[in-house]
C-alpha cells in the first residue's frame, strides 16, 4: 500500500457546485499528535497512542523517532505504538528535519533523556518567520548550552528547574519547555506559555505518564520534575482547524453537514467567528451541525462598520483558520477585513483566489479585505501550503467548473485521506498524478 509521503506529486481534480452532505468525523490533532510523538521518548515503557491522524507529517515524526533509535509503528490505521527503551542516536536526520516544523520538538526530549541533541533547522510551511529564539532562550534557561554551526548543537551536564518568561506566547516553545522540564530536578515556571488545545492535550497525556503540571489550559503553567516517566496510553482529541475547516467546505457548499467527535470548548474562539461570516451552527453535545442552505451574510459592526477577523495566541481565533475564514468570506454578502498578525506569508496565495474571480484586496501582507459573494470559476492552483490547499479546496468545491490543485503533498500533510472523506459527502474530487 502507497503511504502518504509517497503521494506528494499528485493533483486533485474537483468539479464545484454540488452541495456536501452527511456525517463525517473529526480527525485527531495533528498539532497535538506531533509533540505528544516526541514526547514518548521521554519514557523508557510503551506507549500506545489511538485517534492518530494518518497524515505526511506524522509519518514523518514517526521516521525521525525510528532514526534516533525508538521502536515505532503504526499498529492500526490510527494506532501507534511507540518504545523508546534506549536511544542510538542524539541527532536528527537532516532530510527528514527539513520536511516539518515539528522536527525541533525533539530538542527538548533528547536533552531531558540523554543530555544531547543535535538538531538541523526545521523545515514546515513557508508562511513567514517562525523564531527559534523562544526555545533557544528557554532551553538555555534550563541548563543546556547551545552552538549553532548551521544546525543547533545542544547539550548538558545537568538540568535545573528555573523560572521562565517566554517573550512570545509561541506553542512549539511552551511544548518543548514542557517536555524538558518534566524530567528536570526542581520546579519550573513558564510565564506567557500557550494554551492551545494541542498544549493542553500535551500537558494531560504527560500527566498521565507521572508528570507533575499544574495550571493547565492557563498561560503559566507549574512543572515539578519527576525522575521518571512510566508507559501509558492516550487517545488523541479531534483537531478544532480540521472541524472549522468542514463547517466552511459545507456552509459554501449550501449543504447539511454534521461532524462528529468535536471538542465543544475548543471551538470557543471560533463560533462568533463563524457567525460574523453568516454561518449559524448547531452544537449537540460532541457533534456540530451545520444547517443546509445558508444565506451568508457578514455581520456588520456597530454602526454599519466593516467587521474583521483577526488572528492571536489562543484564545484568540487561531492563526491556522485565517486561510479558510478567508475563503468563506468571498462567498457572504458584505465586506470583512482578514487580519493575519502572526504570519507575513500566509495571504499571498489569495491571487489563486482572485483567479477565480474573488474580490480580495490586499492591502500588506497582514490583511486582506474580502467583499462577496464572488461567482467563483474553476482555475489550475498548486497547495504552497496545508491550510491555503483547504482554502482552495473550499473555493473550488463551490466555483462553477473544473479546478484542479498541485502539490497535494501539502494537503495530505494536515488532512488525512481528505478527498476520500469529501467525496462520501458527495464532492466529486479526484486524486489523479501530476
Amino acid at each position: 500500500m502507497a503511504t502518504v509521503a509517497s503521494r506528494a506529486a499528485e493533483s486533485f481534480v474537483i468539479e464545484g457546485g454540488r452541495a456536501l452532505t452527511g456525517t463525517i468525523r473529526a480527525a485527531g490533532n495533528k498539532n497535538g499528535a506531533l509533540p505528544i510523538l516526541a514526547a514518548c521518548l521521554l519514557s523508557d515503557e510503551p506507549v500506545r497512542l489511538t485517534n492518530v491522524p494518518h497524515i505526511r507529517d506524522v509519518e514523518t515524526m514517526m521516521e525521525l523517532i525510528a532514526d534516533l533509535g525508538a521502536a515505532v509503528d503504526w499498529t492500526a490505521t490510527n494506532e501507534v505504538r511507540v518504545h523508546a527503551a534506549s536511544l542510538d542516536s542524539h541527532e536528527l536526520d537532516a532530510e527528514l528535519a527539513s520536511r516539518i516544523r515539528a522536527s525541533f520538538l525533539l530538542a527538548g526530549p533528547l536533552l531531558a533523556r540523554v543530555g544531547r541533541a543535535v538538531v538541523p533547522p526545521p523545515g514546515g510551511d513557508v508562511i513567514g518567520r517562525r523564531r527559534l529564539d523562544p526555545h533557544i532562550h528557554a532551553l538555555t534557561e534550563l541548563g543546556a548550552t547551545i552552538e549553532l554551526n548551521g544546525r543547533y548543537e545542544m547539550r548538558t551536564g545537568g538540568l535545573r528547574g528555573k523560572n521562565i518568561f517566554l517573550d512570545e506566547a509561541s506553542v512549539m516553545a511552551t511544548e518543548n519547555t514542557v517536555m524538558t522540564a518534566s524530567l528536570t530536578p526542581g520546579e519550573t515556571v513558564i510565564g506567557n506559555a500557550a494554551c492551545d488545545p494541542h498544549v493542553q492535550n500535551l500537558c494531560r497525556f504527560l500527566v498521565s505518564l507521572g508528570a507533575q503540571i499544574e495550571g493547565i489550559a492557563s498561560n503559566v503553567l507549574r512543572i515539578k520534575g519527576v525522575d521518571r516517566l512510566r508507559g501509558g496510553e492516550w487517545s488523541m482529541a479531534s483537531d478544532h482547524v480540521e472541524v472549522c475547516s468542514f463547517v466552511g467546505l459545507a456552509a459554501v457548499t449550501r449543504g447539511a453537514v454534521t461532524i462528529e467527535d468535536v471538542v465543544p470548548e475548543d471551538l470557543a474562539p471560533v463560533v462568533p467567528a463563524m457567525k460574523r461570516l453568516g454561518i449559524e451552527v448547531e452544537l449537540r453535545d460532541s457533534a456540530l451541525h451545520v444547517p443546509a442552505d445558508q444565506d451568508l451574510v457578514i455581520q456588520d459592526d456597530l454602526g454599519g462598520k466593516i467587521p474583521k477577523i483577526e488572528d492571536g495566541p489562543w484564545p484568540a481565533f487561531p492563526a491556522d483558520l485565517t486561510s479558510i475564514a478567508l475563503a468563506v468570506a468571498t462567498q457572504a454578502r458584505g465586506t470583512i477585513l482578514i487580519f493575519e498578525k502572526m504570519f507575513e506569508n500566509r495571504l499571498f496565495f489569495v491571487d489563486k483566489l482572485v483567479s477565480m474571480g474573488a474580490r480580495i484586496i490586499l492591502c500588506d501582507p497582514h490583511r486582506a479585505v474580502v467583499t462577496g459573494p464572488a461567482q467563483l470559476f474553476g482555475q489550475q492552483m498548486a497547495s504552497p501550503d496545508i491550510r491555503a490547499g483547504m482554502a482552495m479546496l473550499i473555493a473550488s468545491l463551490c466555483a462553477e467548473g473544473t479546478s484542479t490543485i498541485g502539490n497535494v503533498g501539502e494537503i495530505d500533510r494536515g488532512y488525512e485521506r481528505i478527498d476520500e472523506r469529501l467525496r462520501a459527502l458527495g464532492a466529486h474530487i479526484e486524486r489523479v498524478d501530476s
